[in-house]
């Protein structure tokens, strides 16, 4: 192997790592939520993601880029939740192509519910990880992450 295979296999190997962390953490999570307010972990996300916004609304194309989804699947998440009653699209007063979502009473109150128990999961499943070797280094660099966002 020459020094350039040996700089693909370093960055294969750190995406497994950090696949083998992503995986244990999701899986945590959506046992979690599932138990406490039945929602996956991407409908928390976007529940989440639209409470952190300035006017608690978001473009469904902002939606798509914080949920990893592509259009077609965020429509369709966004139907099932707003089915629920968990928020609401709106049109955008600036330009009537565009389409915002929202939050609804019931989905700031479901987010609130279920904060705690993704918080206290997400801070266990790291406490986990932690302990295995492979992904301590990794565990270790995430409060550092997010100056470089």
């Amino acid at each position: 192997m020459g020094i350039k295979d040996d700089a693909v296999e370093v960055r294969a190997q750190g995406w497994r790592t950090l696949a083998a962390l992503h995986g244990l953490i999701e899986a945590e999570l959506e046992r979690s939520l599932q138990a406490v307010a039945r929602l996956s972990i991407v409908e928390y996300t976007v529940l989440d993601a639209l409470s952190r916004q300035d006017g608690w609304h978001m473009r469904m194309q902002q939606l798509a880029r914080a949920t990893a989804l592509s259009a077609s699947a965020t429509t369709r998440l966004v139907n099932r939740l707003e089915d629920r009653g968990l928020l609401t699209r709106i049109l955008c007063a600036d330009d009537r192509r565009g389409i915002y979502t929202e939050l609804t009473p019931s989905g700031i109150k479901l987010l609130e519910e279920a904060r705690p128990s993704h918080d206290a999961t997400l801070e266990r499943a790291l406490a986990e990880a932690q302990e295995v070797p492979e992904l301590a280094p990794l565990v270790a660099a995430l409060p550092t992450l997010h100056a470089h966002v």
